[in-house]
């Protein structure tokens, strides 16, 4: 097989070592798109390759070549039809699309019952106020989403924070970022070599909701405002099941 054959397969490891870079240098919207895009296109083009490796060696074998009727000059001349390769190529192949059909299904399970979650919330405003002691914000993607706010979380920031903290939440849920993590985490788990883009699509939202909270307010009282309410959180970390559903916990 030649080189250009293989650069679907080596490509990611580039990425990988870019994507830290990346996502801290572009402009965080900019950057949730290239690297998700990237992600999503690597490992369809990974995946590909192997299914040509491992359809090209299995075509080689004696047996199936002649069920096909394949001569002798066609596969002299075929150089990526290798036993050899498929036997590595096959399971490989298998892998990637059971690891990616499992990633696939956990996500989708995890937005249905999000959404169930956003349904059953008191109250029909886009933000849902629970009793809890302990600090905790979140979004819940749905029909409509919902950002979900303890009352713990409310008791220790002041109204400007408050105003800082949901608009940082809503900025999850019009930018659809549960969206971009979702393809990334589904490409990640096709191709691990891509494993350090989930990462960093993780922070590109994180970055892309932060600039949508401190567009409307003083950017470093905006800056102060999440980390107080995500040092609060990592204190005391509560909500439960809810909580485990939902993107952008400060």
């Amino acid at each position: 097989m030649d080189l250009d054959g293989l650069l679907p397969l080596v490509v990611p490891a580039v990425m990988a070592l870019a994507a830290g870079p990346l996502s801290g240098r572009l402009p965080p919207c900019t950057a949730t798109w290239l690297l998700t895009a990237t992600a999503v296109v690597l490992a369809l083009a990974s995946t590909a390759t192997l299914a040509v490796l491992a359809l090209g060696g299995t075509l080689r074998l004696p047996v199936i070549a002649a069920l096909g009727h394949l001569s002798e000059h066609v596969l002299h001349h075929d150089p990526q039809t290798s036993p050899i390769v498929a036997t590595v190529a096959g399971p490989a192949l298998a892998a990637s699309l059971a690891a990616a059909g499992y990633a696939a299904a956990g996500r989708i399970r995890a937005l249905l019952a999000g959404a169930r979650a956003a349904r059953d919330l008191p109250g029909r405003e886009i933000v849902a106020v629970v009793e809890d002691d302990a600090a905790d914000a979140f979004a819940l993607p749905g029909r409509p989403g919902r950002v979900v706010v303890s009352t713990g979380m409310l008791a220790i920031l002041d109204e400007a924070e408050r105003r800082v903290l949901l608009a940082h939440e809503r900025a999850h849920l019009s930018g659809r970022h549960h969206v971009f993590r979702a393809l990334v985490h589904v490409a990640t788990a096709a191709n691990p070599m891509l494993w350090p883009l989930r990462g960093a699509v993780t922070f590109t939202t994180e970055r892309w909701a932060d600039e949508r909270a401190a567009a409307g307010a003083d950017r470093e009282r905006a800056a102060r405002a999440i980390g107080k309410a995500a040092l609060a959180h990592n204190r005391r970390p509560g909500l439960g099941h809810a909580a485990a559903l939902g993107i952008g916990r400060v």
